[in-house]
């Protein structure tokens, strides 16, 4: 049996951090996309169990250990995942629980088991700010592309998301085939329609107009929103007035890709994506760095542990970045804030930054998590208050 891949979404954040059942099981690991390299990836996996299970038995007998590990174990012997699988790998498990993540970045290997689930890099992922999606359209098909700057992949469509303007107007779309045809064959050739009754390429605009308006409003409730990521339309130059003109789609970016998504590989829509949104994320990281040293400097801001755990839990932290590769072993009480510093390799221990991040999120704050290399502070984190 196929293991269920769990979409990473705000939502599925959010109930993972909702609270579980302990123990919680978290194990990260790097893997690789093609042969033979992915060879390693089951043995690395298994080595990641072992660890688990070494942690589990410290504090639960045998028999409770085995059942908490079986979810583990069966996927661990599930061949065809080990062939489909990207660049990093997040399973966490519990006695009520059990999430496959497949992700588009490599992670640390991490074995941990703890009172709630270890997030953060999940967190990295949904919370980067150089996370993007492509909206490949034409008047006749609708790509999804989810990426950063180091790689793009396909989305696969919601199934509220129609593939085609056949199947988005049915039978309220005119003329079918003569439709198509104005609409630019396979390759992307722009071929109008010359008709002799003006009135018919009429209403194959009116027809587009409806089409792209039916794919504004099923990506935006499919995608868009459950992702929160910036939206960025890859299409020809016709078709970009004519979808911004009807789109209702907060997350869409004025700039975008004049080309036809169906001509290029992948790769070069990739190059050419972070290219347009490069700017966008290099300005959006100056401007946090810059709405903290203010309000730092209004005793409205801080990258103090002990005084951010505090805030947190109170409800005062509006904004709060994470540094991506910092890990700060304890445990953290969300009613106090009080902070205790441990040993992460113990059981029930996990990192305090990310369990400030997700009492941060409960309580209605923004978390960002940051590149190292661009983190504005030298504790890990940095907190904004709103009062």
């Amino acid at each position: 049996m196929t293991q269920k891949r769990t979409l990473l979404t705000i939502e599925s954040l959010a109930e993972l951090t909702s609270g579980h059942q302990t123990p919680c099981l978290s194990l990260y690991q790097p893997t690789h996309r093609r042969h033979p390299e992915n060879q390693q990836d089951p043995i690395r996996f298994r080595n990641l169990m072992k660890e688990l299970d070494v942690s589990l038995r410290q504090k639960f007998p045998a028999v409770e250990t085995r059942l908490l590990l079986e979810p583990f174990e069966a996927l661990a012997d599930e061949r065809d995942f080990w062939k489909y699988t990207l660049d990093g790998l997040a399973v966490l498990g519990g006695p009520s629980l059990f999430q496959v993540f497949v992700l588009q970045r490599s992670v640390a290997e991490l074995a941990v088991v703890a009172d709630s689930f270890h997030t953060k890099p999940l967190r990295r992922f949904l919370q980067s700010v150089d996370r993007y999606q492509v909206l490949g359209l034409s008047r006749h098909e609708v790509q999804l592309l989810e990426g950063n700057r180091d790689v793009l992949d396909e989305v696969d469509l919601a199934a509220g998301v129609p593939r085609t303007i056949t199947e988005a107007l049915g039978d309220e779309l005119t003329e079918p085939s003569q439709t198509v045809a104005s609409y630019g064959g396979v390759g992307g050739t722009h071929t109008p329609m010359r008709h002799g009754d003006g009135g018919k390429t009429a209403q194959v605009d009116i027809d587009a107009d409806r089409f792209f308006r039916a794919i504004d409003r099923a990506v935006l409730e499919h995608h868009s929103q459950p992702s929160g990521l910036p939206l960025m339309l890859a299409a020809l130059p016709e078709h970009h007035h004519r979808f911004h003109q009807v789109s209702h789609n907060p997350f869409l970016i004025a700039e975008g890709l004049t080309i036809n998504p169906n001509a290029l590989p992948i790769d070069e829509i990739r190059k050419s994506a972070w290219q347009v949104f490069e700017p966008q994320y290099q300005a959006r990281l100056a401007a946090l760095a810059d709405e903290f040293a203010v309000a730092k400097s209004k005793g409205l801001g801080s990258d103090d542990l002990t005084q951010v755990a505090q805030a947190a839990a109170t409800g005062r932290v509006a904004t709060l970045l994470i540094e991506s590769d910092r890990q700060i072993a304890g445990r953290l009480d969300g009613a106090t804030g009080r902070i205790e510093v441990a040993e992460l390799s113990h059981p029930q221990v996990d990192d305090l930054l990310d369990d400030l991040g997700a009492l941060v999120e409960k309580m209605g704050g923004r978390v960002l998590v940051i590149p190292s290399e661009r983190m504005v502070t030298q504790t890990g984190l940095a907190a904004i208050y709103r009062y």
